[in-house]
């Protein structure tokens, strides 16, 4: 394998799975803030338990995913300093915006929402968690702008020193970044249903105490997933159209082609399709509280299912990213002209320094995660609806 190889396939692999990170925190991030909201302004004893719960588990999810970006964001520099010389100047703005909102504004609400649970009166906090959310969504908005750019780059033309941004508007409006805003969207709040109604069917199916608090909880999964589910399809059969009209290419290797690109187009389709049909049973089961306590068969079909949106998400990923090689700008910058001058040597050592480290925080969180799931919430005594304890 090339140098060339090698740096495309570290890239794939940090940036799918920082991905992983990312499709749950935000799903999970509006779950939570939802939750907060109905606690405070109902003072619901039950939703501000489930507020510290599933908040616990967004924290832990977020914060490993900070790392892994930051790892990411340090690879990409390193192995394609082609891109940042030939398009810097429009995408360079729009990734330090992603940098100073994720990394100041919100960053700065969590630590205030962490912390603030006995320092913040309850208008307050709860609007430290939504500040927190709309953070969430501009961060994944900023890097869509760069990421939109490649794939449809408007508002730019070529100079003597590489792309000038000549229509900054059409660079934040360009319909690849819309388009697959509101698809990410979608899917991260398919991913967050489908971890509560997964984490919440593994403890009713080990006759949990705590029937009524993951009945619920399950509940809100199935709830918010289903809808998600038409909203994604929606968006992606949008996406769909759009690759037919700004990128034949792409849509010549998905509708009659070979390869990596059709394989990551069908993966996500059937993922998605199995999602879909699962759904109408999940709607129809959850409507029984009786039946949500004792399907045992249901809640182990949904334990199963918890992998279902990662694999959807990760193989549409990929079908964005590959299709349209051999560019990195699309028809403008190619892979090997975007690739920094590196010896085989060190993209070598990089490829298995990234890798490792990466593995080693995903099986981190998955053990954070599973261990936080497994303890539950804590006793209804201990939390009150107007100022429950401090999270972490």
């Amino acid at each position: 394998m090339d140098v060339l190889e090698l740096a495309r396939l570290q890239f794939a692999l940090t940036a799918g799975a920082h991905f992983l990170f990312v499709a749950l925190t935000l799903g999970l991030a509006t779950v939570v803030a939802v939750m907060q909201t109905r606690a405070t302004v109902g003072r619901s004893e039950i939703h501000a338990r489930m507020t510290r719960f599933w908040g616990r588990l967004y924290v832990t999810n977020y914060a490993m995913g900070i790392l892994t970006g930051l790892v990411m964001e340090f690879q990409l520099g390193l192995s394609w300093s082609g891109l940042t010389h030939f398009a810097g100047n429009v995408v360079g703005a729009s990734l330090a915006m992603e940098t100073l909102v994720a990394f100041f504004v919100e960053s700065t609400f969590l630590g205030l929402w962490i912390f603030g649970w006995d320092k913040l009166n309850r208008w307050a906090h709860l609007a430290a968690i939504w500040v927190v959310t709309l953070t969430a969504y501009a961060s994944a908005y900023w890097v869509l702008v760069a990421n939109g750019f490649m794939q449809n780059p408007v508002g730019a033309a070529p100079g003597p020193d590489g792309l000038r941004l000549t229509d900054a508007a059409a660079v934040l409006t360009n319909p690849s970044t819309l388009q697959a805003f509101w698809h990410v969207l979608a899917g991260a709040l398919v991913t967050a249903g489908f971890f509560l109604a997964g984490v919440s069917a593994w403890h009713l199916l080990r006759r949990t105490p705590e029937q009524e608090f993951f009945g619920r909880s399950l509940r809100i999964g199935v709830f918010v997933a289903s809808p998600a589910l038409f909203l994604s399809a929606a968006t992606g059969g949008r996406q769909l159209q759009l690759i037919e009209e700004i990128q034949p290419h792409k849509w010549e290797a998905f509708s009659g082609g070979v390869g990596l690109a059709r394989a990551g187009a069908l993966l996500m389709l059937m993922a998605f399709a199995a999602m879909f049909f699962f759904s109408f049973l999940n709607v129809a089961l959850a409507l029984s509280r009786r039946v949500i306590v004792t399907a045992r068969a249901w809640h182990v079909a949904l334990i199963a299912a918890l992998p279902l949106p990662y694999v959807a998400m990760l193989s549409g990923w990929v079908f964005r990213e590959v299709g349209r090689q051999p560019w990195v700008v699309d028809g403008l910058l190619t892979t090997r002209d975007a690739l920094s001058d590196v010896s085989p040597a060190a993209i070598r050592f990089s490829f298995v320094t990234f890798v490792g480290v990466f593995a080693l925080l995903i099986a981190v969180n998955g053990w954070l995660l599973a261990r936080q799931a497994r303890r539950g919430p804590e006793p209804a005594s201990s939390v009150s609806p107007a100022a429950p304890e401090v999270l972490v």
